[in-house]
This record gives structure tokens, sequence and C-alpha cells, in this order.
């Protein structure tokens, strides 16, 4: 473990090499099996329910089902996560092609909305913990074993990987300070 400023970063995300491959795991982290939704924010809700008239368009009948008797999300004590269809499939996931994708992140890259996905989503398998969010970890799934042979295929680490969505996380600063510090090792 790494300490930068107040975070406590786990040092694997500098060494494992990682690249999702989305025709081999199929989306695996949309359709966990036996899993609670994406962690999200209540800032994260108020986002979604806004947006919820564009990303709608997306899913398939049975999760708009889901969402308009059940909600987009399901709360647990002071926790909220994105709601599922039947404890595996995100609500907001939809299969193409036998790729489970994500309604978020299709109306982003078709520029309908300024919401990539939930920070959970964008992190993963980077996983953020503790009393004030300063545990940042990395999270092993033996559905992303086709990411790591990518990852070491294409020569890129977990923090390249997700360099965009810590910045999202954390900020500018943040981020450079770890890239000196994951450049000089």
């Amino acid at each position: 473990m790494l300490k930068v400023d107040d975070l406590i970063i786990d040092t694997r995300i500098f060494e494992i090499k990682f690249v999702c491959d989305l025709i081999k795991c199929k989306g695996a982290c949309c359709t966990l099996k036996g899993t609670h939704g994406a962690p999200v924010t209540k800032k994260e809700i108020e986002i979604i329910k806004k947006i919820l008239p564009v990303i709608i368009k997306y899913l398939p009948e049975k999760n708009v089902k889901i969402i308009k008797s059940d909600g987009i999300y399901y709360r647990n004590g002071k926790e909220y996560s994105l709601n599922t269809v039947n404890d595996d499939d995100c609500v907001f996931s939809y299969i193409e092609g036998g790729i489970a994708k994500c309604s978020f992140q299709t109306a982003f890259h078709n520029r309908e909305t300024d919401f990539v996905k939930p920070l959970s989503c964008h992190l993963f398998p980077i996983r953020i913990s503790g009393k004030s969010n300063e545990v940042i970890k990395y999270e092993k799934l033996y559905e992303c074993d086709s990411a790591l042979d990518k990852g070491i295929e294409d020569n890129i680490t977990l923090f390249e990987f997700s360099e965009e969505s810590l910045r999202r996380a954390f900020g500018p600063e943040i981020v450079s300070e770890l890239k000196k510090l994951y450049q000089n090792d």
C-alpha cells in the first residue's frame, strides 16, 4: 500500500496489466451473478433520474418494467446501489451481439448526455472504500481474466487503463502526483 495525501493506494494498480476485452468477457461486469448492483451516490441517483428518458430507450422491456415497479436503485442503510434484474444483470444494461452493454455509456457516446456512467462502474475493477473513500484498491475477479491477458498483450497497466476515471474521482492533481510516483518506480 502507498499513502498519497489522504489516500491509501493499493500499489497493484501500477503493476497489474489490464485492458477490458469485451469480445471475451461479454461485459461480465454488468452481469455479475448473485451480486448487488453497482454502488451509486445520491448525486448520481439525481442525475440518473434526469437522464432516464434518454437512456431508457436502450433497455429491454423487462428492465423498463423493473425500473417502473421497483425504481432505479435500492438502499441498504446509508449505501445505494443500482437495481438489478434477478440479482444479476444491472437494470441499465442491455445485450447487443451477445455482449452486455451500458445504456449510460451508449447515450454518452451518442452525445445524448454528459454522464458517462456511475463512478463505481467507470473505475471498475478499481474500488474505493473507507470511511471517507480514502482507500483505492484493485478487486480481482475471474470474470476479468481476459482483461489481464489483454493488458499484458497491450502492455498497459491498470493505472494507465483507469487514468480517466481516476481523474474524475480524485482530480487531475492527484492523478499527476500518482503518475510521477508510478513513472519513478
